[in-house]
């Protein structure tokens, strides 16, 4: 959990029958990220970096990239298996031709959706306020 601490100096006047007299002090307030919230931002960021990886599957695919490059293959192997589940849907994707993948869009989808259900998951048993 991330701790935050805010300072803020505050000036008090006060008129007294032989003068004005200032007051000076400082207050301090302390914050504390909550646990549900941190759980949360890691959540959103698995999440998006399977979808980024996805999403530059799809985006090889559609342009038809060459395979037999590393990067193409590195990306290929790693998404391989994130989106296996989903191939076959709407057909087998054909590497090394320009092609819509329909599996990659679903796969997508379908783990965005999966994070979200996840972050309300864990909210369910929290009060309002300390989302």
């Amino acid at each position: 959990m991330t701790e935050t601490e805010q300072t803020t100096e505050v000036q008090e006047t006060t008129t007294q029958p032989n003068g004005a007299q200032v007051e000076q002090r400082s207050v301090s307030r302390s914050t504390q990220t909550s646990g549900v919230v941190v759980a949360q931002r890691v959540i959103w960021f698995i999440a998006g970096v399977i979808n980024a990886l996805i999403a530059i599957r799809f985006i090889l695919l559609l342009l038809g990239a060459n395979q037999s490059a590393g990067f193409v293959d590195f990306i290929y192997g790693i998404t391989a298996v994130l989106v296996a589940p989903f191939v076959g849907i709407f057909g087998q994707p054909t590497f090394g031709q320009f092609m819509f993948d329909w599996s990659s869009i679903l796969a997508i989808v379908v783990y965005s959706l999966i994070a979200w259900g996840l972050t309300k998951l864990i909210t369910l048993t929290r009060p309002r306020e300390e989302v």
